[in-house]
């Protein structure tokens, strides 16, 4: 498959802006799309995001932001989705895009559409028509404020089309990232997903004071809970002990860089939920994934636990300390 190199990032957030970066390290331009305007003229004058990840600068001639949609998919070959899934549909719905279904969608969304309790490769399939060999997905361990610091970290590009997935994999690839492909589209999609849910699960339990030694247990069923969803839901040979899959849980539980784990920890520490989000002024995908994980298991019928607690407190109102102490019961 022949690629021109055009490339859009669409969103304005910390991991947009942290692709952003990581694709002008290769590629000439990238065209990117961000709803607000202000920003979009900010980065335009000073070369930096005024809202996330101000340490990063941009080369003025490697990036074209814009604020018009239809002329960035028009524009580009490949679009890279970087709107967290709570707002993916409030981005795009209504919205006529002419030719994306022949573009490659490639996502770098970790959650669950709401209105939808549709994964983002669905989303895409289904209401933009884009046939299932052109649509990937940006996996971790990695974290946008890590990019921004220049550390090493790690990505890998699911797609079925393998063609597309290291061609990404290319892009992507510079002197602090490794990356790596899979043809695992949806494990490794459902996988970053469910990984929020559990990272928020994590800081809920350290929020409630739990040590080292009971987090250690509830990663470990959390790992084993996410092999067993995905295998229901896509059953593939496939090894949840690399990095897409454990990886990116490990880090999402345990960093300091997690919103996730962070906003589990204020709702373990007795915030209420809308307290939590508003004090974090960011978006904790894992909120959202708890609900969408929830009801999309109600076909599959696994066992999850860790999910269900996460649930039950986010929605419930059930008390975190008694729903997590329940849970330390279902788990060895």
């Amino acid at each position: 498959m022949e690629f021109n190199r055009k490339v859009a990032v669409l969103g304005g957030g910390s991991w947009a802006t942290a692709i952003v970066k990581i694709l002008t390290e290769n590629l000439e331009v990238v065209n990117w799309w961000m709803r607000d305007a202000a920003c979009a003229e900010h980065i335009r004058k000073f070369q930096h995001n005024p809202k996330y990840i101000q340490s990063i600068q941009f080369d003025a001639d490697k990036i074209n932001v814009d604020t018009d949609l239809q002329k960035i998919v028009s524009d580009s070959d490949i679009i890279i989705v970087a709107v967290p899934s709570a707002f993916l549909a409030q981005a795009f719905d209504g919205i006529e895009l002419k030719g994306i279904e022949n573009k490659v969608i490639i996502s770098a969304v970790k959650g669950v559409v709401p209105e939808y309790n549709q994964i983002p490769a669905e989303y895409f399939n289904i209401n933009f028509k884009v046939p299932w060999d052109k649509i990937g997905m940006i996996a971790g361990p990695c974290h946008a404020e890590e990019v921004a610091l220049e550390r090493l970290s790690y990505l890998t590009i699911a797609c079925r089309d393998q063609e597309i997935a290291t061609y990404i994999a290319e892009a992507m690839s510079c002197r602090y990232i490794n990356t790596s492909t899979s043809d695992d589209l949806l494990g490794t999609e459902l996988s970053a997903i469910l990984k929020n849910v559990y990272a928020v699960a994590s800081g809920i339990c350290h929020g409630l004071g739990y040590g080292d030694n009971f987090q250690a247990v509830l990663i470990a069923a959390a790992i084993r809970e996410t092999k067993d969803f995905i295998d229901s839901v896509h059953s593939i040979h496939r090894d949840v002990k690399s990095s897409a899959y454990l990886g990116d849980l490990l880090v999402t539980a345990y960093s300091q860089f997690s919103r996730n784990r962070n906003f589990g920890s204020m709702v373990g520490k007795g915030y209420s939920v809308r307290s939590a989000q508003i004090e974090m002024n960011m978006v904790a995908e894992g909120y959202y994934a708890a609900k969408g994980i929830y009801e999309i298991n109600k076909k599959f019928k696994v066992d999850l636990p860790i999910v269900d607690a996460v649930y039950n407190i986010l929605y419930e109102k059930i008390s975190p300390i008694m729903e997590m102490r329940l849970l330390t019961t279902k788990l060895s």
